[in-house]
């Protein structure tokens, strides 16, 4: 798998706000009022990533948030429809478990790990959120898990033997 900058000006980059949250910080003068956004952008074909920004008004927040997250792209491998093997994200307090899905099963998972999934263009999977369901620490746990997943080629390529020794 790639490790490389992906460059997000190639793709068509799908965006969805996932939370937005208002932020107050408490000064001499009073209350300031802030807000967050958090931001899930991918082309449904493999690249998924995730951004998080502040500003004094919403659209601000969301715009800044959709830049944040078109630098921090990931590649995603897809077998079909789905992910090649289970795997456990983990973030913080945050676990989320993927396991692959037969052709037809949709995707099963909680509201962030969701959009996360379906901008990455898993159309088949089962996910559970175990721990934290801290929209930030969920979302960015399911991209911790998608950038962990391995190919049988990769592996094969890591062990130095041929595929067809992996699969049997």
């Amino acid at each position: 798998m790639q490790r490389g900058r992906i460059d997000a000006s190639q793709l068509d980059l799908k965006e969805r706000v996932v939370n937005i949250n208002r932020v107050t910080k408490v000064v001499k003068g009073g209350r300031n009022f802030r807000f967050s956004a958090l931001v899930v952008v991918g082309d449904e074909n493999g690249h998924v990533g995730v951004g998080m920004a502040k500003a004094l008004e919403i659209p601000d927040a969301i715009r800044k948030a959709i830049q944040d997250a078109k630098k921090h792209l990931v590649k995603v491998p897809i077998i079909g429809t789905t992910i090649p093997h289970e795997i456990v994200g983990e973030f913080g307090a945050a676990r989320v478990l993927m396991k692959p899905a037969e052709e037809g099963t949709g995707v099963i998972a909680g509201g962030p790990v969701r959009a996360v999934l379906e901008l990455a263009g898993i159309r088949d999977l089962r996910a559970k959120s175990l721990g934290s369901n801290n929209p930030r620490n969920m979302v960015n746990a399911t991209i911790e898990g998608l950038r962990n997943l391995k190919t049988v080629e990769e592996v094969a390529k890591l062990r130095g033997i041929s595929v067809e020794e992996i699969l049997g």
